[in-house]
């Protein structure tokens, strides 16, 4: 069956794509903690990374529909995303909220792939999740803000030129909103790189390129603000249901590779004489997260239908992420056990897919504070925060 939202064309054109970059490629960058250059460098050739980029800006104005699709069949062809994936939902901050002179100035540069806009710095060590706590200040001296503070978890800091950064203008004390006070920053990190900015990578248990930043008196001209001083945990949250749409699609990627191996191997793996698949202790495991995995694509189909119609879906996007993240991981689960030994062994993927997918389960947001949110916002339950 074949639906609106599916963009065949573009799943076959980065299921090809993907074909030049095997299990070895990813095994390779995996070990050897390595950014995955040539793979971004072929997307952003085939000019999927400018997928979401209007074509008044050199991009292929396609809608949020497409982007999971080609986010879901980078995964799904066993490849990550993870190394470019930020370009689709850190650009909506920039359209919605960026000024004209900021989309002319960087826009083309970024739709063509000489530029690079991958850093999203918001996370703090002190503040974790709760956003509006963040200390990382920007103060306003003439035509200058000067930064000072520090972000952690801020991936592909290393690689990016760009970096949309969020600040704060007021102090927490001085407004009559906590979220008020916060703003946006376009920084331009070639011009301040080792100097007042100073990029500490963090190695972690997948090869993620993520990164800690810290920051002394680091100058952003004014004309970098992008949309209004002390709104601007309201232009970053107007880009959280995307970057949750997409995200989904990645897992729901992760699921169906994982349920297409575990049930290739179940069916040719023999042991005692038998497929081992022939066992409803191996079938079970995998038709259950078959099941998780319809269900999540079922919703994040009706989240990315209400988006494109011009909604904020917010319960939808939620759900979208929560059922997506646990379907991978159920799928990941199924697919390493039914390996059995084999599913530790580098040259099976399935111990990289594996620590990648459990990635999901706490970021872009953890699955209890979609919890959370679906109490207080859906269910009309008191704040638990």
């Amino acid at each position: 069956m074949t639906y609106e939202l599916d963009h065949p064309e573009v799943r076959e054109g980065v299921a090809r794509l993907c074909l030049d970059f095997p299990g070895t490629y990813w095994q390779k960058c995996d070990r050897e903690q390595a950014y995955p250059s040539e793979f971004v460098a072929a997307l952003t050739q085939a000019g999927y990374l400018a997928a979401l980029v209007p074509e008044e800006f050199g991009g292929l104005s396609l809608p949020i529909s497409a982007g999971a699709a080609i986010l879901e069949e980078i995964h799904r062809a066993g490849c990550n995303a993870g190394a470019c994936h930020a370009q689709m939902y850190t650009m909506g901050t920039v359209l919605r909220h960026g000024s004209e002179d900021q989309k002319q100035r960087y826009l083309p540069q970024i739709a063509e792939g000489s530029l690079r806009l991958q850093a999203f710095g918001v996370t703090e060590p002190t503040s974790g999740t709760d956003t509006t706590a963040l200390k990382c200040t920007a103060r306003r001296e003439g035509d200058t803000y000067f930064v000072n503070g520090q972000k952690i978890w801020t991936s592909r800091a290393e690689y990016s030129d760009l970096l949309l950064l969020l600040a704060r203008t007021t102090p927490r004390d001085q407004v009559a909103k906590k979220t008020d006070g916060l703003s946006v920053f376009l920084v331009d990190m070639r011009e301040v790189r080792g100097k007042s900015l100073i990029i500490r990578p963090i190695r972690t248990m997948m090869n993620h390129a993520t990164t800690e930043l810290f920051f002394d008196d680091m100058p952003v001209p004014a004309a970098n603000l992008v949309g209004e001083e002390g709104k601007g945990f309201r232009h970053i949250l107007s880009g959280m249901n995307a970057e949750r749409i997409l995200v989904s699609a990645e897992c729901i990627g992760d699921a169906k590779w994982f349920i297409e191996r575990a049930s290739r191997y179940a069916s040719d793996r023999a042991v005692f004489g038998r497929p081992i698949g022939q066992n409803q202790g191996i079938q079970f495991p995998i038709a259950r997260a078959y099941s998780q995995m319809r269900a999540a694509e079922l919703m994040l189909r009706e989240a990315i239908r209400l988006y494109e119609a011009g909604g904020n879906p917010g319960q939808e996007a939620n759900l979208a992420k929560l059922l997506a993240a646990d379907a991978s991981w159920a799928a990941a689960e199924a697919c390493v056990q039914t390996h059995g030994g084999f599913g530790f062994a580098e040259e099976y993927d399935v111990e990289r897919k594996f620590r990648e997918s459990r990635l999901y389960q706490v970021a872009p947001i953890s699955t209890n504070l979609i919890l959370s949110y679906l109490a207080e916002h859906v269910l009309d339950m008191p704040r638990s925060y």
